[in-house]
């Protein structure tokens, strides 16, 4: 690090390449945390963990004994060891004695994508609560036709507050905040949703994993999917830089303008040339057919699967291009978001389960992937499928990951109901600057972060 903060002073470094340096530095030296713990409130499995997208301070987690808790995961409300290990007990808790708690567990914790003053939880007992941080209580609910196995708000949305949620029916409901009612409904897969993830580039777009097997991309608004994942569609490899494409798009058409030749033309008989037509033009009516087409459409691509078995994780890329889903088949798989082809990245083997939905996470820069593999994470190279390292600390199956860009942290919950810590070794003067930080930061102005 040394090094490159040197040649950084001399101007030797740009500056986004010196940031991205210390970053791949410090995400590759990622370990079980020594300065920070999590003093988890659940007696139940972890099942979903999540940080807010606007602060990157305080982590939502939900359970399977019905309880979901919020942790500051900046400023530290206890100390240990001499004030080398911060510790972070839960800001409040909700549990089954609440008046509107859930009843079964909670498979799903999500915070309201702009603002810390709402969170979405969805659980067993077939309800979806949206919940007042400040007065923990239930603004909104929705009822479902069955268990909620996960439900997910667009984090780039501008235009809707709708909140997508698979359940063990084979329709996906939207949910709208704004007028307390299902907007509409999406029908397409066989079976129930266990896994659905929004498009980080577009926010009308979902991507939906069932346990027909099938991952389905929905414009929500039109009717029906417009792409169904096939296992069998694939290229080589992720796809080129557009500046390599343009190119190349360049010199393959010159290739075929200069190609193009006037018809070859032969004699008759009579000494006459005549014109020997090529390829006969289509009929427009087969054009308009080709173009109505789509895998939605089509019975035999309507069918195609993407895992052999449930879909139960999906993680779409930072930058939007690429889909990373893993299902009870204990495969991985990358799919090209664009051309909808499975880029036959070879993952090295893990084994996942089969019985719940996972929750993945990708680091920002989109190279690597944290997968929970039973009992260890798995870090992997996105391109290469190559195993970069395990993380070990969980007695029982891990269940979902959180990676904190702001502070380059993930955050692991499994069935023996601790909430984990992993991140970059720090300096014992670093831990008494923080230490000293904490003490003479002022308290904020809600009355729950405190």
């Amino acid at each position: 690090m040394w090094k490159e903060t040197r040649e950084r002073e001399f101007g030797n470094l740009r500056p986004n390449l010196f940031s991205s340096r210390i970053f791949k530095s410090r995400i590759s030296s990622i370990q079980l945390s020594n300065s920070k713990e999590i003093v988890s409130s659940h007696r139940g499995s972890v099942n979903s963990l999540q940080v807010d997208l606007t602060e990157g301070r305080y982590l939502l987690a939900g359970a399977s004994d019905a309880t979901v808790a919020v942790y500051d995961v900046q400023r530290a409300t206890d100390h240990d060891g001499r004030g080398r290990i911060s510790k972070h007990k839960s800001l409040f808790l909700i549990n089954k004695q609440h008046e509107h708690g859930h009843k079964y567990a909670i498979s799903s914790a999500i915070w309201y994508p702009i603002d810390t003053g709402l969170f979405v939880t969805g659980s067993y007992d077939h309800h979806i609560n949206v919940w007042d941080t400040n007065t923990t209580q239930v603004v909104m609910n929705f009822k479902m036709p069955g268990k909620v196995y996960r439900n997910a708000m667009s984090s780039i949305a501008r235009s809707h507050m709708l909140i997508a949620a698979g359940t063990e029916d084979v329709q996906v409901r939207l949910c709208d905040i704004a007028s307390g009612a299902f907007a509409h409904t999406l029908s397409g897969h066989r079976d129930g949703v266990m896994s659905l993830e929004w498009s980080t580039s577009s926010e009308w777009v979902l991507v939906t994993g069932g346990c027909d097997g099938a991952i389905r991309f929905w414009d929500i608004r039109r009717a029906g999917c417009f792409r169904v994942l096939d296992q069998s569609h694939s290229q080589l490899g992720r796809r080129p830089p557009l500046l390599a494409c343009a190119a190349t798009n360049k010199k393959s058409s010159s290739h075929q303008s200069s190609a193009k030749a006037r018809p070859p033309q032969r004699k008759s008989t009579n000494g006459n040339t005549v014109k020997s037509h090529g390829v006969a033009r289509v009929p427009s009516q087969m054009k308009s057919a080709k173009q109505r087409s789509h895998p939605g459409m089509i019975s035999s691509h309507d069918r195609a699967t993407a895992h052999y078995g449930v879909v139960t994780g999906l993680k779409v890329t930072e930058d939007g291009m690429y889909l990373l889903s893993a299902g009870s088949d204990s495969r991985l798989r990358l799919w090209d978001i664009e051309s909808g082809c499975n880029t036959l990245v070879n993952f090295e083997t893990a084994r996942l389960q089969s019985s719940k939905a996972i929750q993945m996470a990708v680091s920002q820069d989109s190279a690597l992937s944290f997968v929970p593999c039973m009992t260890t994470v798995k870090v992997f190279d996105i391109w290469s499928g190559q195993t970069k390292c395990a993380f070990r600390g969980h007695y029982e199956n891990v269940n979902c990951c959180w990676y904190n860009a702001q502070d380059q942290e993930l955050y692991t919950g499994g069935n023996d109901r601790q909430i984990l810590v992993w991140s970059p070794p720090k300096s014992i003067s670093t831990e008494d600057d923080e230490s000293k930080n904490g003490e003479a930061a002022t308290s904020d102005q809600d009355n729950w972060s405190d």
